[in-house]
Formats: structure tokens, C-alpha cells, sequence
């Protein structure tokens, strides 16, 4: 069992930045892969970016390629997404995952563990 929670969220000018944490329990952090989806209102949960297990490789969507960059600490049970330039269209929110898969997965169902999500709002 993993539990994770999120932080960081808040609300923030379009073109601000804001970093979000993700806390994770237990001692097989470094076993999972770990990702970010978010929700908008009356939309699907959406994949934003994924994270490898030793942190080796990135995935993101490609509306945030550019702008997101997510990253973990092992050490610290902690997943992270600094998100820059933000935009109205980045308001959701965002969820933290856990996978006990081996590869990247960007689709909701693959993901085992979830987080009970922070909201972003981005004003114009």
C-alpha cells in the first residue's frame, strides 16, 4: 500500500509558476513509477507527466512540454512538478500516481495509487 498526498497547489497569475509535492508513504517509493494527471471540470482526468523509477526519464503531454518539468527524490518519498508559464488552461486539478509497472503509462487505469489531488487555478 502507498498513500500520497499532494501539495503546493493555489492561485496563481497566467505566466506565474507554481510547484507541486507529492509525499508518498511507505518504503517501496523507488519502485514505482510516478506521474501527474489533472481534471478539469466536466473533462477527464488527463496525463500531464511521468517519471521512471531511479528518475532517469521523463514523459509529458505536449501541451506542457516546455513549461512542467517533474522530477523525485528517493530519498525523501517525494515526487515533484515545477510547472512555469503557466496558462488559464493549465486550471485543474492535479493528481499524483503510483505504478507498479515497468514502463510509462499515461492512461488513468494503469496507475494503482492516487492521490487526493490539489487544485490549480490560473487567472488571465
Amino acid at each position: 500500500q502507498v498513500q500520497l498526498v499532494e501539495s503546493g497547489g493555489g492561485l496563481v497569475q497566467a505566466g506565474g509558476s507554481l510547484r507541486l509535492s507529492c509525499a508518498a508513504s511507505g518504503r517501496t517509493f523507488s519502485s514505482y513509477i510516478m506521474a501527474w494527471f489533472r481534471q478539469a471540470p466536466g473533462k477527464e482526468r488527463d496525463f500531464v507527466a511521468a517519471i521512471t523509477r531511479s528518475g532517469g526519464s521523463t514523459t509529458y503531454q505536449d501541451s506542457v512540454k516546455g513549461r512542467f518539468t517533474i522530477s523525485r527524490d528517493n530519498a525523501k518519498n517525494t515526487v515533484y512538478l515545477q510547472m512555469n508559464s503557466l496558462k488559464p488552461e493549465d486550471t485543474a486539478v492535479y493528481y499524483c500516481a503510483a505504478a507498479r509497472t515497468v514502463v510509462v503509462a499515461t492512461t488513468p487505469r494503469s496507475y494503482d495509487y492516487w492521490g487526493q489531488g490539489t487544485q490549480v487555478t490560473v487567472s488571465s
